[in-house]
């Protein structure tokens, strides 16, 4: 049996009755001591006294209230002998004085002011005046009477069964709207989301939460159709309600396009921005060659050795060997070669990027700066995106190592 805490109005409805009675005491004994004289003061004495305005209340006094409140409002357990009591109540239907009837000839003995206390709705039904016998008669048509039994028990109790609750959830979802009761609805959306929502009742679950004002219910179904929508297609309640409400279908089809479309459009913003990552390793590895040398190519004023230790940068390698392929190919015009053409592009990139042209090592950068005055408006605009990118991405990779550096 599982139980849920009641809220905190209803286990302590004469809370600042409690809070206020305690204040005053407290306050008139302090006020009292304080003001007390001894009785051999003469009348002038006590003339003056009596003159003496009242003390202000002291430092902390209706702190120590509002905090005293607040852990008040804040408890809400009950014990469970009280729970104990309250099914008792319900079982024994001690007292009671309204019948509920379902569709299936089930009497639920109840009392109205618990019906009443908890439902509004059902406070207005309870109104009509009482039958013969002193019993007012309720009917809760459409549910079979274990799941009304249920309903009722957590009027009294706030306690349920497992094995019912499992049964009778969607009943229970439906009791909750009709006759507005906020903390059964919670209780069914927080069962469903737990355990209760499978791939055959989703669809169903999804119609019940729409009719019945419960959002967030609504959302997980839509996320778990959208998500395992082969298998709940192939369920029954997909085949009766494309019977019922092709809306719904629909609805349900462009949510299923809408979904994939934002997949497509990640896995492609993913793939571009990969791109800019090695664009931007490559920048680096080119500096790194022209400035210090990696491995067996270099600057012509250092002695690189074959055996050098391995280098750091990720591109080095096959920027190495494009470098290599460049020095060397006869057909090196931009256009003959698609090699030589994406070192051309690379050393194009990065003049764009480089602050320093006069004192820069990598080859054609300043005859690459020079370039740009000449460039349509059209290339020009290409060109900035792209530098754009690269360097969003560069800010991008270095945030990340220094958090990573923080971190360790």
């Amino acid at each position: 049996m599982a139980c849920f805490d009641l809220d905190s109005s209803q286990l302590f409805s004469n809370t600042h009755s409690i809070d206020s009675s305690f204040t005053l005491h407290f306050e008139r004994s302090v006020s009292d001591e304080f003001l007390a004289t001894p009785n051999a003061c003469t009348s002038t004495q006590t003339q003056s006294v009596s003159n003496i305005p009242e003390p202000p209340p002291l430092p902390g006094a209706s702190q120590a209230r509002n905090s005293f409140s607040e852990k008040l409002k804040g408890c809400n357990f009950a014990p469970d002998e009280t729970r104990r009591m309250w099914d008792k109540l319900f079982y024994d239907g001690y007292e009671a004085d309204v019948r509920v009837v379902t569709d299936d000839d089930g009497v639920i003995l109840a009392h109205s002011s618990v019906l009443g206390i908890n439902s509004p709705v059902l406070r207005s039904m309870l109104e009509q005046p009482r039958a013969k016998g002193g019993f007012r008669c309720i009917r809760i048509p459409g549910v079979p009477s274990e799941a009304a039994r249920v309903f009722i028990r957590f009027l009294y109790s706030s306690c349920f069964d497992r094995d019912a609750m499992k049964s009778y959830v969607l009943h229970l979802l439906v009791l909750s709207h009709t006759f507005s009761v906020p903390c059964i609805k919670k209780v069914c959306v927080s069962q469903l989301e737990q355990a209760l929502l499978t791939t055959d009742n989703v669809v169903d679950v999804l119609q019940l939460a729409r009719q019945c004002d419960a959002p967030r219910l609504s959302l997980l179904c839509t996320r778990l159709i959208v998500k395992d929508f082969k298998t709940v297609s192939a369920s029954e309640g997909w085949r009766v309600m494309k019977q019922v409400s092709r809306s719904l279908e629909q609805e349900l089809l462009e949510s299923l396009v809408e979904t994939d479309s934002r997949k497509a459009e990640r896995a492609r913003k993913a793939e571009e921005r990969k791109v800019y990552v090695q664009l931007h390793e490559a920048m680096e590895a080119l500096v790194h060659i022209c400035r210090d040398g990696c491995r067996t190519i270099g600057p012509r004023d250092k002695m690189l050795k074959g055996s050098q230790a391995a280098c750091g940068f990720p591109a080095c390698k096959g920027l190495e060997l494009l470098v290599r392929h460049f020095s060397g190919c006869r057909t090196r015009v931009p256009g003959g070669c698609a090699n030589c053409k994406r070192m051309w592009q690379l050393l194009e990139l990065h003049s764009r990027m480089c602050a320093e042209p006069d004192s820069c090592k990598v080859p054609l950068c300043r005859h690459f700066k020079e370039k740009m005055q000449n460039l349509s408006k059209k290339e020009e605009t290409k060109w900035k995106l792209l530098v754009r990118k690269v360097m969003e991405a560069k800010g991008t990779i270095s945030a990340i190592s220094a958090r990573r550096h923080l971190i360790a």
